[in-house]
């Protein structure tokens, strides 16, 4: 078993980081605080690709809801995406019936795809 962590780049997850950082419009400063470091040093991992240590890449990752398969294990297929578990995230706060409004919409897109160009 090789050591895979030497060519692991960190720089695209810590800018999946900042991207959703910047989504829910909190500042630099702001989550710095929260996580008891510098906002220089969350800066570094998110703009420089420093690796955080272990405690702080698990808090991030689930305080934003980060899928880190598609980073770690590039060439693996992708199970969830960031995308997909932010999705998965918000239909959480849905009821039955605004589910059932989603869902209809969904199948609607499904069925337009299908249909043949005119």
């Amino acid at each position: 078993m090789g050591n895979d962590l030497e060519n692991f780049d960190f720089l695209e997850l810590g800018q999946a980081i900042q991207d959703a950082r910047e989504k829910q419009r909190i500042t630099r400063e702001e989550l710095a605080e929260e996580l008891g470091i510098s906002a220089r040093h969350l800066q570094s991992i998110e703009k420089e690709g420093q690796y955080p240590s272990f405690r702080l890449f698990i808090q991030l990752v689930t305080m934003f809801h980060i899928s880190v398969d598609q980073y770690i294990h590039p060439d693996s297929p992708i199970k969830k995406t960031t995308l997909r578990r932010r999705l998965d995230v918000l239909l959480d706060t849905f009821d039955d019936a605004e589910l059932t409004i989603i869902a209809g919409t969904a199948q609607g897109i499904c069925k337009a795809k299908k249909q043949p160009e005119d």
